[in-house]
């Protein structure tokens, strides 16, 4: 690279993260910022914009899957490993909430960890969150992975884990990868089954989220999960 071609980058940049702290960065400059970490001797504002055509915002890119990014033309490994970490430690922050505080406190920071977890997955996948006493999270686990439009639930193996590890309530949530439509009839008979296996150990079903079409709904705020038990807290 010619001498003022690296001249011009680097005081490029520099205005970049004077832009930065000044709170100013458009949304594609931010990205580009991010990108001249991993690349750091190449214009990488083309590259910020064809991520952005692609996956249609920087949210989108930063939660994109891994072999997505390194699919996309000037996008490295190095390059996708520094988004998708940056994307992990989003997520460890809205662990650390739920861990730290009553789920329903941090009601946003379930919706964005349930958000961040599905919104790039082309395959139906089902997570179950682990509550304990107190409503904060004990653990999250992907409990199946499936196809394009359905995924198994072994109930079984959720109340053997439940029952083990002391927990008082359950989140349930998974994704629509290929429908717009919000919960299923299969999805809500799956749901209530399970929220009687729970209520006759003495647990309860906190809520069940589907993100579907890129939109996070609740099983509960539409009124299709059963609470017969009600505790405290809820």
């Amino acid at each position: 690279m010619p001498e003022s071609d690296d001249k011009f980058y680097i005081g490029h940049r520099e205005r970049l993260k004077e832009k930065f702290l000044d709170n100013k960065l458009t949304e594609y400059e931010q990205l580009e910022l991010l990108l001249s970490f991993a690349i750091p001797r190449r214009d990488v504002r083309p590259l910020s914009r064809k991520l952005i055509e692609r996956f249609g915002s920087v949210y989108y890119v930063i939660i994109a899957e891994y072999e997505d990014l390194i699919s996309v033309k000037g996008v490295g490994r190095s390059t996708a490993i520094l988004i998708k970490l940056v994307c992990n430690m989003l997520k460890l922050s809205h662990i650390k909430k739920l861990k730290d505080g009553k789920i329903f406190m941090n009601h946003q920071s379930l919706v964005e960890f349930c958000r961040m977890e599905l919104a790039a997955k082309t395959k139906e996948e089902f997570h179950v969150l682990y509550l304990d006493s107190d409503l904060r999270l004990i653990e999250h686990e992907l409990h199946s992975e499936g196809s394009i439009n359905s995924t198994n639930v072994y109930m079984g193996k959720i109340m053997q884990k439940a029952l083990n590890n002391k927990v008082r309530s359950i989140v349930l949530m998974h994704n629509h990868p290929v429908s717009t439509n919000p919960f299923s009839s299969t999805d809500v008979a799956i749901t209530e089954e399970l929220r009687k296996m729970l209520n006759n150990c003495g647990l309860e079903l906190y809520d069940h989220f589907v993100l579907s079409g890129g939109v996070m709904y609740s099983m509960l705020e539409k009124g299709l999960l059963n609470r017969s038990k009600h505790t405290d807290g809820f």
